[in-house]
């Protein structure tokens, strides 16, 4: 006997063993490299070139067909361009260069000259005349080298003539003013020492020699009266040594139009994915030729590789966020099969916005050419395959695969910022829709805000990348379709998945919450106090859930299955044994121990025969955790002591778990526990009762039961709260009626008296 017993134990731990290693480590490598692979597979598809129907046409020829661009392109205008550039270099203006060296030569000159003429003599004086004649290429008389020699003229040059030169020098000189007629936005003066520049848009204040001349000889002889030979000689020394100060620098006005003309941005033809480059019957034109080329040289070739892998970098970016936003071990927490679903999905829509490129073709439907492949693009409903994710994952979960399909299709229809805000924001909608849809009405409903949403995303769009609101009221039809192709993904294609991959929804939940279940009914037929006890845990659990944050439909639905195993033997629990012989008396407490613990592994068992899904299966295995079998393992250790025998191991008498691995599950131990002790209490009152629930609660966690679970002290103080209120209204008072008393007291019966007692009060905690 003891033999069989151990045997079957091995069995049992090596089952729960296996459903642990599942529990504590729901990452599958296959799964995610599916989910990579599908990633990957979505990038390069997104790259993949499926239309090359771009047709060539030179200018003069006549189309024989009509063109379409395939794609958005932005093509230069080189003509345009280079007329900008032009009329930009015109418009810069030349520099010209203000220098102080002619004036100081003029002076020099002009002093050295009448210094040496003032100090020759004799013979000298006429060979200096020659020799100053020849250098200044004019004539010098004697009547002339005679004043130079006066120091009335030396007074009046020092004085009066070479300050004056001086003065119109520095605002500049001209050799000519007709320089300056090309040049009618300004110039710009740059003075040489300081190098600062100043523009001139007026130039006729400009002096040019010749107006010196003339303001120099009006300087002597009208405001100064100097007579006339003495002007002559002012003339014959200053008028030759003249030289213009301000000169064009033809190199720097150069560099300056280049360097004006290398920023002038391109001049470009914008092409939209759809727009009719030439029409059939047409004679195509200098620049229809140009756009054709363009698009012929850039038309999609097998694919790119480069920006597939940049595709995929991405993607992968956004599974590192994902990973640091989830909570303790990130993408860990994810199961293999899970990441297959989610691949799949991928593949499902991501395909579907591939096809819907693929079908943009011109000529079609009798849409506007420029807006159809939008059209094509708003209508495919990335929001369903959001909507389907939602009903079985997290919302931190859904919204970053929704990351990532949105940008995989966005990518597969070449759209831009704006196609891909449309269809994220869709998915984030239709997530927040399902995740408050808890009966399939609310979900043929929810298509009505979905085309609601996408119809303000549409003319967000639509002024964004086509700035054409001729065209929304035709676009709305399409937001519609999309709208309802992803309601008809939701009802039809989430069965399917919820099927293939054990999953079970929101709306399973609620048929499985139905108490006409056969399940449930064998339940309340073969093991009534069972069923009862699952009716009460499992309205503790739903209340629990809601005050914690917790699934309070998963939880309520898993408390109800949660002792389902009970079936195979209902006889050997306390709560279904009435007035026979418990019939763990005639077993060793070993075997006792070893029937209760089989209930876990039949639970899970039967669990996946009606195929009640992974989630509420893990609940089943997991809602007793490792505890203990007080009752059996005392009564065992206390035969083994009179008996004399070795100390009994602890191990044979704790469940074989796993330990909660969720707040739900966490949830179900804690009510199924304090449920079933709560039965041996002697007159419940309130404050009783609530003690009661601080001393389990206080056990289980002290025990380490809850320690995988995420439930903190706060929950676990907001948990006995609300299990106290249920319980003390489940063993409220109540007033005994006066024939009732009198009947029994007629019959020899006692209120105070149980019917049977057919197992010790301390047992019935565990026995359940």
């Amino acid at each position: 006997m003891s033999e069989i017993v151990n045997k079957v134990k091995r069995k049992l731990k090596g089952a729960a063993n296996g459903q642990a290693a599942r529990a504590g480590l729901p990452h599958s490598l296959p799964g995610f490299l599916f989910f990579l692979t599908a990633v990957f597979a979505l990038s390069f598809v997104a790259r993949l070139g499926l239309d090359n129907s771009v047709k060539l046409f030179t200018a003069g020829e006549i189309a024989t067909q009509d063109v379409a661009a395939d794609q958005n392109l932005q093509i230069e205008d080189v003509e345009a361009t280079s007329r900008k550039r032009e009329q930009v270099a015109e418009s810069q203006p030349p520099v010209f260069d203000v220098s102080p060296l002619p004036y100081e030569a003029l002076a020099k000159a002009a002093e050295d000259i009448v210094v040496a003429v003032r100090t020759a003599g004799g013979e000298d004086v006429e060979k200096l005349r020659w020799q100053l004649a020849e250098n200044l290429n004019t004539e010098v008389g004697p009547d002339v080298m005679e004043v130079w020699r006066q120091d009335e003229f030396k007074t009046l040059l020092d004085r009066d003539v070479l300050p004056w030169l001086k003065q119109n020098y520095e605002s500049g000189v001209v050799a000519a003013s007709t320089q300056f007629a090309p040049y009618k936005n300004g110039i710009l003066i740059r003075d040489l020492p300081s190098m600062m520049e100043t523009l001139r848009v007026e130039t006729r204040d400009i002096k040019d020699l010749k107006q010196i001349k003339d303001d120099l000889e009006h300087q002597l002889k009208v405001s100064m009266n100097k007579p006339f030979r003495l002007r002559k000689a002012v003339y014959v020394l200053v008028y030759p040594l003249l030289a213009p100060n301000m000169t064009f620098n033809q190199d720097t006005t150069q560099a300056r139009k280049r360097e004006i003309t290398r920023a002038v941005e391109p001049l470009y033809y914008i092409i939209k994915k759809g727009e009719i480059i030439v029409r059939q019957g047409e004679r195509v034109g200098p620049v229809q030729q140009l756009k054709l080329q363009a698009l012929y040289s850039h038309r999609k070739g097998p694919y790119n590789f480069y920006r597939a892998m940049g595709l995929f970098g991405m993607c992968l970016m956004f599974l590192a966020v994902l990973a640091v936003s989830l909570e303790r071990s990130g993408l860990k927490r994810v199961r293999g099969t899970d990441w297959v679903f989610l691949g799949v999905i991928l593949l499902i829509f991501g395909l579907l916005a591939k096809i819907a490129d693929v079908v943009t073709l011109p000529g079609g439907g009798g849409l506007p050419e420029a807006t159809r492949s939008m059209y094509f693009a708003v209508s495919l409903p990335m929001a369903g395959a959001a909507g389907i994710l939602a009903l079985f994952f997290s919302k931190r979960l859904c919204i970053f695969v929704s990351l990532i399909l949105s940008f995989l299709a966005a990518n597969m229809v070449y759209g831009g910022i704006g196609i891909f805000c449309y269809y994220f924001v869709g998915c984030m909608i239709y997530v927040y829709l399902m995740k408050r849809s808890e009966t399939r009405p609310q979900v043929l409903r929810s298509a009505l805000p979905l085309f609601a949403a996408l119809c303000v995303m549409w003319g967000s769009v639509n002024l964004m990348d086509l700035n054409d609101p001729s065209v929304v009221g035709a676009g709305v039809a399409f937001t519609a379709l999309s709208a309802f192709l992803s309601l008809l993904a939701v009802v039809g294609i989430a069965p399917i998945m919820e099927l293939m991959f054990g999953y079970t929804s929101r709306f399973r939940l609620m048929e499985l919450l139905n108490l006409e279940q056969p399940l449930l009914q064998e339940l309340m037929v073969k093991a009534p106090g069972t069923y009862h006890h699952s009716l009460i845990v499992s309205n503790m659990v739903e209340a629990g859930a809601r005050v914690i944050g917790a699934n309070p439909l998963l939880a309520k639905v898993a408390a109800l299955y949660h002792d389902i195993g009970k079936l195979k033997s209902p006889h050997y629990f306390i709560e279904n044994i009435s007035c026979k012989e418990n019939r763990h008396n005639k077993l060793a407490p070993s075997m006792s121990a070893l029937i209760l613990i089989a209930h876990v592994k039949k639970g899970v068992e039967l669990a996946r025969e009606h195929r009640l899904g992974q989630q509420i299966t893990d609940l089943i295995g997991q809602h007793h955790g490792t505890t203990l079998i007080a009752y059996f393992h005392h009564k065992a250790k206390e035969l083994a002591e009179a008996k004399g025998d070795d100390p009994i191991r602890e191990e044979d008498y704790r469940y074989p778990g796993p330990k909660p691995q969720t707040k739900e599950a966490g949830l179900i131990l804690l009510a199924d526990a304090i449920e079933a002790s709560s039965r041996t209490l002697v007159d419940p009152t309130p404050s009783r009762i609530k003690g009661h629930i601080q001393n389990i609660v206080r056990k289980i966690h002290d025990e380490g039961e809850l320690d995988d679970c995420q439930l903190t002290l706060k929950d676990l103080s907001l948990l006995s709260d609300t299990f106290q209120r249920i319980l003390t209204g489940i063993f409220h008072q109540r007033i005994e009626y006066p024939s009732a008393k009198a009947a029994d007291d007629k019959n020899g019966k006692h209120r105070d008296e149980p019917p049977c007692a057919v197992t010790p009060k301390g047992a019935a905690e565990h026995a359940a």
